[in-house]
């Protein structure tokens, strides 16, 4: 089954902030965790926002430049069990690791 673009999107959008608030927080982990490219990784992480979903990073304590990490603070009118719940399948449905 191939996705639209407008539905890969969002499943792409909903699958990294599920990666985020588990723990892959920062573009190297999402990269290695996914397979994306990186400008993909970074785009994707600055659209959360688009669907109202509250992304932002937090820098690590005496770190220099953009060490640190990323922490969903809000998922907006998005639920997180239901994105939980079908991790896998968004995942699978992306072609993900």
């Amino acid at each position: 089954m191939s996705l639209s673009k407008t539905k890969s999107s969002f499943y792409r959008r909903l699958y990294v902030a599920y990666l985020i608030e588990q723990g892959v927080a920062n573009v190297p982990a999402l990269i290695e965790a996914t397979g994306m490219p990186r400008r993909t990784a970074q785009d994707t992480i600055t659209s959360l926002g688009e669907l109202d979903i509250e992304c932002v990073f937090e820098k690590g304590d005496g770190e220099r430049h953009n060490i640190g990490h990323y922490t969903i603070k809000q998922w907006g009118a998005i639920d997180p069990q239901w994105v939980a719940s079908n991790a896998e399948r968004l995942g699978q449905a992306l072609g993900y690791r």
